[in-house]
């Protein structure tokens, strides 16, 4: 009896239990490059524009750490109606961290050099790519100051669908690599990167008409759900 009761409560942690392990491997990733620069270690041809201009990287490790890790627990929505205050509080901290990620990674994507292997092709893809996060974040952000809840949780979800990017990248490419023996380049990085931001966006996708349905908050019921800017 206790296992049934507990099943559903179980269930509703399974997604962001899963999105916050497949965040693990790019903030792993990012917690060593930043490690790397911080003790200053051989210069090579991979990081070379890291060691040139840290600053950027350096940004956009930190905040997408932060939206990534944190941002899984704002779509639970018993977890949003038990504690509203964490969550206007989080929401507030989560819009911002997003929006410099994504600015942040527009801002390397369009002044560093590509790293050895890349071709031009894959800076144009992560210019989509981050120029949509972005996006996505402000019309989060317009829709709930207009206390639309349902786009705005839809555009949140596209945001961060598109945020995870890089923990999907990974799991991708691990067929990739077990097959040929080696990390894709070239094309095939553009091929695979591509295939994973549409994989996390069709999910997306799925879940916003799957589970949101139009609904605007007036009026006295917008205090009592403690609606504010950068709720989801």
């Amino acid at each position: 009896m206790a296992s049934d009761v507990n099943s559903p409560v179980r269930s509703r942690w399974l997604v962001p239990t899963s999105l916050v392990l497949i965040s693990v491997v790019p903030v792993s990733a990012g917690a060593l490059l930043m490690a790397t620069l911080a003790v200053g270690a051989r210069i090579t041809p991979d990081n070379a524009r890291f060691f040139a201009s840290p600053v950027p990287v350096v940004v956009h490790i930190i905040t997408a750490s932060v939206y990534c890790v944190l941002g899984p627990f704002q779509f639970i929505p018993g977890f949003r109606r038990r504690r509203p205050g964490w969550h206007r509080v989080a929401g507030r901290l989560l819009v911002p961290s997003g929006l410099t990620a994504a600015l942040a990674g527009l801002w390397m994507t369009l002044f560093y050099p590509l790293a050895p292997g890349d071709v031009q092709l894959l800076r144009g893809e992560r210019l989509v790519f981050g120029s949509a996060m972005a996006v996505s974040l402000i019309l989060g952000f317009t829709a709930i100051r207009q206390r639309d809840i349902a786009r705005h949780r839809a555009w949140m979800i596209r945001g961060y669908a598109v945020a995870q990017g890089a923990g999907t990248q990974f799991i991708v490419s691990v067929p990739w690599l077990l097959v040929t023996g080696k990390s894709a380049g070239g094309l095939s990085k553009v091929w695979l990167m591509g295939a994973a931001w549409m994989i996390n966006i069709a999910v997306a996708e799925w879940i916003i008409r799957k589970r949101i349905t139009p609904r605007r908050l007036t009026g006295p019921a917008r205090t009592s759900a403690g609606v504010t800017a950068g709720t989801t």
